[in-house]
């Protein structure tokens, strides 16, 4: 066992970002072993959104020079000790250990590189705190796609579901399959709807009012249905450079109004996500597309399994409470990624420990 979190209750804070830029997500969490089972509680959230600055920084990192790269490594390392500082001195909250994903600038498990930054000493160096950070690269290390993570705490907090299913920048969905744990990203999302949107003046598509304006494009959306990474078996997982590469320049090889591409977004969105359910069966989901109404309807047009839609809280908190789960696992040695999910050679604790 490593760390100090042997006791069966413990408080940590999640720190997230995601690809989509909507802000730092922060949740303080607690969980309790009872009866062999995690019971979950988050306790305290909020999303802080990012200066311009910030978006500006994170949007274009990968760009930066080495010596660039590394003072934003460690200046974002810093502001998310001083934001989470903030938000303890907030709440009056002490937690246990701090469980901070970072802003992913470069993911090529093909490469054998991924890199989040937010330099987890300086998070520790702000709060006095344990930190756990760094949760990708020992799988990657090991032969896997250092993603997806989630689906660890989706297997043992939310056992009650057939499916969970995230909408962020990217959907992603996990499941048990013969009591192998499967996981990957369906397609992108946010990360190319938000783009469209922020051409109209708009930070996102708010309910889809947008897309469900334009005109769908079938031959568009039978070439998007065609690319070969949804061929491709489990596990596979997306990332930035896939969708500048791949995904964009299929989409803006037509010459069709933004609102069209928009609208044959979301339906080839919506088809390769409900492909993956069994009739019947228990949807949970969550992130910022479960309160997109129009995704959300496509998304059970394709599909004949029952779509669950809980509170708010967990909407918008999942992944944060998920990592403060995997940060915990990690502080006591125990496994919180999966070979069945990422490809590694084996499971791993993943994740470095500072302080």
């Amino acid at each position: 066992m490593e760390g100090h979190l042997l006791n069966n209750k413990v408080l940590v804070i999640g720190a997230m970002s995601g690809t989509s830029l909507d802000g730092l997500d922060l949740a303080a969490c607690e969980f309790e072993l009872i009866g062999g089972r995690w019971i979950f509680n988050i306790v305290e959230a909020e999303t802080l959104p990012y200066s311009g600055e910030w978006i500006n920084n994170l949007k274009n990192g990968q760009t930066f020079t080495g010596e660039e790269f590394l003072l934003l490594h460690n200046l974002y390392g810093k502001y998310l000790g001083k934001k989470i500082a903030e938000f303890l001195s907030k709440y009056k909250l002490s937690p246990q250990l701090i469980a901070s994903h970072g802003h992913t600038l470069f993911h090529q498990p093909e490469k054998a590189f991924t890199f989040q930054i937010g330099n987890g000493a300086e998070i520790f160096a702000e709060t006095g705190i344990q930190v756990v950070a760094d949760f990708r690269t020992t799988d990657v290390a090991l032969g896997g796609q250092g993603a997806p993570l989630v689906p660890v705490g989706d297997r043992l907090l939310f056992a009650d579901y057939d499916y969970c299913l995230n909408l962020g920048g990217f959907a992603n969905v996990s499941y048990d399959d013969a009591g192998r744990r499967i996981a990957f990203d369906n397609c992108p999302i946010n990360f190319v709807l938000n783009v469209f949107a922020n051409k109209k003046g708009l930070p996102f598509d708010n309910s889809g009012d947008l897309g469900r304006s334009g005109q769908l494009n079938k031959s568009l959306l039978t070439q998007l249905n065609q690319l070969d990474y949804y061929k491709m078996e489990a596990p596979k997982s997306l990332g930035r450079e896939w969708v500048e590469n791949t995904f964009n320049r299929v989409v803006g090889s037509y010459s069709i109004s933004d609102i069209d591409k928009m609208r044959t977004v979301y339906e080839h969105a919506a088809i390769q996500i409900a492909k993956v359910f069994t009739p019947q069966s228990k949807v949970l989901i969550t992130g910022g597309g479960a309160f997109n109404t129009f995704l959300i309807e496509r998304i059970a047009y394709y599909s004949k399994a029952e779509l669950v839609i809980p509170e708010n809280k967990l909407i918008n908190f999942k992944e944060a409470l998920i990592f403060a789960f995997l940060g915990m696992l990690r502080s006591r040695g125990e496994i919180n990624c999966l070979a069945s999910v990422t490809g590694a050679k084996r499971d791993s604790s993943s994740g470095i420990i500072f302080g």
